[in-house]
């Protein structure tokens, strides 16, 4: 277990170390940071890598298992009711758990809290209960991707278009650290033991998913016709010494351990339920996974920790520093440069990259689904950063982007699609 550990932070190590580097010869050369920012940063650095190492870890031992687990019995039971209402009630409640998600409806005070969280959460657990039957009754997924598409965008019409921006953001809620692991594994499961196009059917989960947040937040925009939403500044905390340093991170180290616990909560209690009702799991087995849900808290513990306290002020301050100055336009090929590396930095992808690989056997190394994702990340956030010092409607962006990735998923094999 030891020497699996030291292989993840490594891993880890090498995906963090390239941002780290990055940011601090920005702050060496263009622009100059607080030295309480660069301790922050460089703390925040360390607990990302161990904090990977310890969430990629625990996800493999607990929340892979659990996901395929469930899946796999809910089609054993034969019942397709049985299977697409536990899809629904399992994306509502790990949507209306995501910490993001919170975030997302403290920004529109327009619509009250609740009606969003339910609304977003309830998009997400109809898509989620969409994918399972999509699989059952094997539809072509981009026929699906092109009618939700078409009713998105439809909807836009209807939308204040500072609003827009906005909606396609809380796509995002379906791609937390804790998601992402459960519903890729639960598609893995169902389409195991379905056979037939079993490595196609296992993709496609988390991109029908993250549809339901969307058109979810353009309804009620055109119900509750909302303000802009709002971005609250990010505080910039005094710090002077290592012990100030040690200091902002215990304070938000019980916030993270909160948001973390009230993710996992939806999905240890399903488990739960679900192995009483059934008894799948050996008792050799369980004990692995409880071992493997502390790793997944310990770790994302100390991520969010390290990104709240550490990288979010740093990436505000050299923003809005840059954003500020005569050089503005650097934010492009910078935006694309940290754009590139911040993806291996994400735990979530990693696992993502691991199962495809596994279930491709093969076909689709990590390293080609790194690449490939590192450069669409890079070219999105040039394309933000143009936006942002232009002020082009985000819709000259959105449509022959979307246009061109729909169009491409009738060209290329159904597996890319997923």
């Amino acid at each position: 277990m030891r020497k699996v550990l030291k292989g993840k932070i490594r891993e880890a190590l090498s995906s963090v170390l390239p941002i780290t580097v990055i940011v601090l010869v920005l702050s060496a050369t263009v622009v100059p940071m607080p030295i309480g920012t660069i301790l922050l940063f460089l703390a925040g650095s360390a607990l990302l890598i161990v904090g990977m190492g310890l969430f990629t870890l625990g996800a493999e031992m607990a929340m892979i298992p659990m996901g395929e687990g469930i899946s796999i019995q809910l089609e054993k039971s034969g019942n397709p009711f049985l299977a697409a209402g536990a899809c629904l009630m399992m994306g509502v409640l790990i949507t209306v758990a995501e910490p993001d998600l919170q975030v997302l409806a403290h920004q529109v005070p327009s619509i009250p809290d609740s009606v969003l969280i339910w609304t977003t959460a309830l998009g997400v657990g109809i898509f989620l209960m969409l994918a399972m039957l999509r699989v059952l009754f094997r539809k072509n997924l981009a026929w699906v991707f092109l009618v939700s598409y078409a009713l998105i965008f439809f909807l836009t019409v209807f939308t204040p278009p500072d609003f827009i921006p906005m909606a396609f953001d809380s796509g995002g809620v379906t791609t937390g650290s804790v998601t992402v692991p459960f519903i890729m594994a639960f598609g893995v499961g169902l389409a195991s033991i379905r056979g037939g196009d079993a490595q196609n059917d296992s993709f496609g989960w988390l991109g029908l998913s993250s549809i339901g947040p969307v058109m979810a937040v353009l309804i009620l925009g055109t119900c509750y016709r909302p303000s802009t939403a709002e971005y609250a500044p990010v505080p910039m905390p005094d710090v002077f010494t290592t012990r100030d340093v040690a200091r902002q991170f215990l304070l938000v180290v019980p916030a993270s351990a909160k948001q973390v616990l009230l993710a996992l909560a939806p999905i240890v209690s399903l488990f739960v339920l679900f192995q009483a009702i059934f008894r799948r799991f050996q008792k050799h087995e369980l004990i692995k996974i409880g071992v493997g849900l502390v790793y997944t808290l310990a770790g994302l513990v100390l991520f969010l920790s390290g990104v709240n306290v550490g990288f979010v002020p740093a990436g505000h301050f050299l923003g809005a520093e840059i954003g500020a100055s005569a050089h503005r336009w650097l934010l492009v090929p910078l935006g694309m440069l940290i754009g590139y590396y911040i993806v291996a930095a994400e735990p979530a992808v990693y696992l993502l990259n691991r199962q495809i690989e596994e279930v491709s056997n093969g076909a689709i190394s990590r390293k080609f689904m790194f690449r490939s994702l590192s450069a669409g990340v890079s070219v999105s956030i040039a394309l933000s950063m143009v936006r942002l010092l232009t002020g082009i409607s985000i819709l000259w962006f959105l449509i022959p982007g979307y246009a061109a990735a729909l169009t491409l998923t009738f060209w290329v094999p159904p597996v890319f699609t997923g």
